[in-house]
């Protein structure tokens, strides 16, 4: 039986454990100790924290792992780039993960390497943040480097925010520096592909669903496909092999976030690893392949063909509240109802929980996704599923 590490226990690795079970490996999951869903699926529990690579890769040493996966979450991915490069495990090496799990360091990697992206800089305190802002010219994004899911990112339109927005990025990292990069105008769309052989083997842009947070936009949702000119397409698959090129990525997954303007393709920011937020079941979904299974198998070093059976256009949203509420109930009739109609909902929280505001990635309550052709099937499948769950204010907290 082979044995498969996957970093990472919450609710976005879940679907990638339950896969692996499926397919008969042996699932060491890994995270620090908490509630955390993943682990009451695993065949053993490993109690580290996913960013101590060390660590990582000594309990990979030890159980002779066949394999190293992790979905939906950077902070794991030095961790993984270490285990592949140390044991020679197919995955993204030691550089890649470093590249692309460091804003900062990704910037000055696609500028040197010719990847269309904003003007930046990289900052360390607030008046050298005041100085980048002033060169760049306003408006300006100020992030976190070392952070995903829009954590600690904050849209900064004159001088008067940018302390403000300063310290509240620096309240999130774990780092000493910030990026502080010009805000471009434009059409924000996700792009994930999956790399091998030091080319992309699959590129599949999606369109993006998002809540205006207090700070900044925040993904919610994706939809597949996204319609493109010829020439914005080929700019795509040229960006696309020059992120490649740039971070020395080979043997994984791909997540980007992009602006397009006009047929030009201006890159955010990119990932070693596949999107959340029901990405790979939308791949899965819109293409009729098991996205979770071949890369599995890509980790595991065996034979994976991507190529797409069908083009089904399919959607997907995160359910959220704005304010924080408390989940009174959920209407069973009504989530058999969209899961007869081949629709895909489920809860994070049960009937009494309280719930979070929605403020990044991270304060989802739920998923739904499933076949939409128009605006209107989307708008339809999110009323319905919205209308499944009874929500009453949380009150103060005592």
């Amino acid at each position: 039986m082979k044995t498969l590490l996957i970093l990472g226990a919450g609710i976005y690795q879940v679907p990638l454990i339950k896969k692996a079970k499926e397919m008969g490996l042996y699932t060491v999951v890994t995270s620090i100790p908490g509630p955390y869903p993943g682990f009451q699926y695993a065949d053993e529990a490993l109690y580290l924290n996913t960013t101590d690579a060390e660590g990582i890769l000594a309990a990979a040493k030890e159980r002779r792992i066949d394999g190293i996966l992790t979905t939906g979450t950077d902070v794991a991915m030095r961790s993984v780039g270490l285990v592949c490069e140390t044991l020679g495990l197919p995955g993204l090496s030691l550089r890649a993960s470093e590249i692309l799990t460091d804003k900062a360091k990704m910037k000055e990697a696609f500028t040197a390497g010719g990847v269309r992206t904003a003007e930046f800089r990289r900052v360390s305190s607030l008046a050298e943040a005041e100085r980048a802002a002033e060169e760049i010219g306003y408006p300006v994004m100020v992030k976190v480097t070392d952070k995903s899911g829009s954590r600690g990112v904050t849209k900064v339109t004159g001088c008067k925010d940018l302390a403000s927005a300063y310290d509240y990025a620096m309240s999130f990292t774990g780092k000493d520096y910030l990026v502080v990069e010009k805000f471009i105008e434009g059409h924000e769309i996700g792009i994930d592909a999956y790399v091998s052989g030091k080319k992309p083997v699959l590129i599949l842009p999606h369109d993006k669903l998002v809540y205006r947070g207090p700070h900044s936009t925040v993904p919610v949702g994706h939809v597949f496909p996204y319609q493109c000119s010829d020439e914005l397409g080929k700019d795509i698959e040229c960006q696309v092999q020059r992120i490649i090129d740039a971070s020395g990525l080979d043997h994984a997954a791909l997540n980007i976030d992009a602006f397009v303007s006009g047929d030009r393709l201006y890159v955010i920011e990119a990932g070693g690893r596949c999107g959340a937020t029901c990405i790979p079941e939308l791949i899965s979904m819109y293409g009729g392949i098991d996205y979770y299974g071949l890369m599995i198998r890509s980790a595991l070093g065996e034979e994976t063909d991507f190529t797409l059976k069908r083009r089904l256009p399919c959607a997907a949203s995160l359910l959220y509240v704005e304010e924080p509420s408390v989940l009174a109930g959920i209407d069973d009739e009504r989530v058999k109802a969209l899961s007869e109609e081949g629709f895909f909902i489920s809860f994070d929280y049960k009937p009494g929980d309280r719930l979070p505001a929605m403020e990044n990635g991270t304060d989802r309550i739920g998923q739904v996704y499933g076949p939409c052709s128009t605006g209107e099937d989307i708008k339809n499948m999110l009323m319905r599923a919205r209308a499944c769950m009874a929500c009453q204010s949380a009150g103060p907290v005592l």
